[in-house]
């Protein structure tokens, strides 16, 4: 059964967390983990992330468990689910003129034994560690454009000034496709999830130091959070850290 450890921090030049994390277990063990980094409209970011993270967690608790017996059932669940938040966001900011324009990332994990399904967007980002550090997801912006069509290259990408210009957020436009990912997680590697805050500023290495530390999963997140602030800390730092072994929380 995966333990976990989840951090939000405003860091250190925020006033306004507009991150949102949550992990939310059902009684046959199922997992949902879950990171949104809000942003747009005026400071409504946190509107956005909150909607999203709540009404996700909210529709996952209230689901019938044959919903999510097959991979194929769980694909389609997020898929489904994704859109139908994706519309209430958007509704929501057209109706409230102080959140127009506010959308949000998403990591949506579930988490069946080693089995995970995640639904992606934005450049909020998924890794797993297994003694290196392996990114998962890709992260949908102005920067891996320009990568992907041969303008720049992925080195250059790393210090583009645009490099946080996003080109796919939830709930700003009527429609999205999240991307799923499927992939089987080792008995003894971690899952983590995290905003940008987190790995704009801790290097893969430094994640993969303190990760496979011999100390508790609390005090691993607790040094990840110390790190981002020290080296800047100018975004909110938020993540779960998910552990497949048996060790002290």
């Amino acid at each position: 059964m995966f333990q976990y450890v989840m951090e939000s921090d405003t860091g250190r030049k925020r006033k306004i967390n507009e991150d949102r994390v949550a992990v939310l277990r059902r009684p046959e063990g199922l997992l949902l983990a879950l990171v949104a980094d809000g942003m747009g409209g005026h400071n409504a970011g946190d509107v956005a992330s909150e909607l999203t993270v709540s009404t996700l967690g909210r529709l996952f608790i209230e689901e019938a468990a044959d919903t999510f017996l097959t991979v194929d059932k769980r694909k389609t669940w997020l898929s489904v689910n994704v859109q139908y938040v994706n519309r209430l966001v958007y509704e929501y900011a057209l109706t409230h003129p102080d959140c127009k324009g506010m959308g949000t990332t998403l990591i949506a994990a579930l988490i069946d034994k080693q089995d995970c399904v995640m639904c992606h967007i934005g450049d909020s980002r998924a890794y797993v560690i297994n003694g290196a550090v392996e990114q998962l997801t890709r992260d949908h912006s102005y920067v891996n454009v320009l990568v992907d069509s041969g303008e720049i290259s992925e080195e250059e990408a790393e210090a583009h000034p645009k490099k946080n210009w996003i080109v796919k957020a939830l709930g700003t436009d009527p429609e999205i496709d999240g991307e799923i990912l499927h992939f089987s997680l080792e008995s003894s590697s971690y899952l983590l999830i995290c905003s940008d805050g987190l790995s704009n500023k801790v290097s893969k290495s430094d994640i993969a130091s303190i990760v496979l530390s011999p100390v508790p999963l609390s005090q691993k997140g607790e040094e990840m959070v110390k790190l981002a602030n020290e080296l800047g800390g100018e975004d909110n730092i938020s993540f779960v850290l998910l552990s497949s072994k048996a060790e002290e929380v």
